[in-house]
């Protein structure tokens, strides 16, 4: 396969990949001419104008459809389709002014999150709401856009499911992950999720598949699940390849990136049960000693080309090996090693 991208950041990691056309995403003429030079068109983040996906979907194919774009960049869309399709979620209220906001805090109490209903990911355009004096500071940060407030869900634990969708509807399903935060930002995956039971793996596929067949959905797919005791409540969705699927890199016989380019070019979808235990982490903020990382066993490096930033995700680590006590050990390894993520 032969690429080509439009991106409107300068220097951007791709540029050794293949030729990059330097435009914003929603410029016309940009739009114009990269779809004259391409079969088919994807992407890998959504915050893509669904208008520039629309207008490309004129002249070549775009996958994932611009429908599930548009679902992902809206809080509100996401949890009501979840609800439509009989996948559970937090409670969840719109709230456009600060009266909706109180009366939404009487129906589904504190604590609470208010989010922002679009451009929020990695703990970004959002305030917990513990009591009453957290209101006003709440709104004062956040208001003047359409937010969302989502009630708290007592969960054990935050999993992804991550699968495929191909052209002829074919479905395949990657062993659900486990993930922990730091500062809201992704930290670690573990991969399969411990104590994952044939259960709850059918019931994060069937969440998965209802929602990649109700919009004829072709590429990856992944969503963030909360575990509730044996259920899950979704939690968000990502049309694309995922950071908690990176593990697939090293630590499945066929990645996430390969099955996501196999499907939208209408190939046949690689395996993804043949997986080894694996372990990813996020490099944040700044890099350790490379190295060093390098020396541990089962490691995998990763680097994105971009400057060092706090919170900023800089590469990340697969730590692939026989068995999942030995990929955490070396995980709390290379933990020990990293920078704080903040600076």
């Amino acid at each position: 396969l032969e690429f080509r991208f439009l991106e409107s950041a300068a220097d951007p990691p791709v540029s050794g990949l293949g030729p990059v056309l330097s435009a914003d995403y929603d410029d016309p003429h940009a739009l114009e001419r990269l779809a004259a030079h391409v079969d088919v068109v994807t992407y890998e983040f959504e915050n893509v104008p669904v208008e520039a996906a629309r207008a490309l979907e004129a002249w070549v194919p775009v996958h994932p459809t611009p429908s599930a774009l548009e679902m992902a960049q809206d809080r509100l869309t996401e949890k009501t389709e979840f609800r439509r399709l009989g996948i559970q979620t937090a409670p969840f209220r719109p709230v456009d002014s600060l009266d909706q906001l109180r009366a939404a805090l009487s129906e589904l109490g504190m604590p609470a999150v208010l989010k922002t209903r679009r451009f929020g990911y990695d703990g970004k355009g959002q305030a917990v709401i513990r009591q009453e004096s957290d209101v006003a500071p709440a709104w004062d940060t956040l208001g003047g856009v359409p937010l969302i407030l989502e009630g708290f869900v007592d969960f054990e634990r935050e999993l992804s499911v991550v699968g495929v969708r191909g052209m002829d509807g074919e479905f395949r399903c990657y062993p659900l992950s486990e993930n922990h935060h730091e500062n809201g930002i992704l930290r670690v995956t573990r991969a399969p999720a411990p104590g994952l039971t044939p259960q709850l793996q059918a019931e994060g596929e069937a969440i998965l598949r209802s929602v990649m067949e109700s919009m004829g959905y072709v590429g990856v797919l992944a969503i963030e699940l909360f575990q509730v005791g044996d259920h899950f409540r979704a939690n968000e969705m990502a049309p694309r390849v995922h950071n908690s699927g990176h593990w697939t890199q090293d630590g499945a016989s066929v990645s996430q990136f390969e099955n996501h380019l196999r499907a939208v070019v209408g190939l046949p979808l690689g395996p993804t049960d043949e997986v080894r235990p694996s372990v990813m982490v996020n490099l944040l903020g700044d890099l350790p000693n490379l190295t060093e990382v390098l020396e541990l066993p089962g490691a995998h490096l990763h680097l994105y080309g971009k400057a060092p930033r706090p919170g900023r995700k800089l590469g990340h680590v697969n730590i692939v090996t026989e068995s999942a006590e030995a990929s955490m050990a070396t995980a709390r390894r290379l933990l020990s090693m990293l920078p704080p993520p903040m600076g």
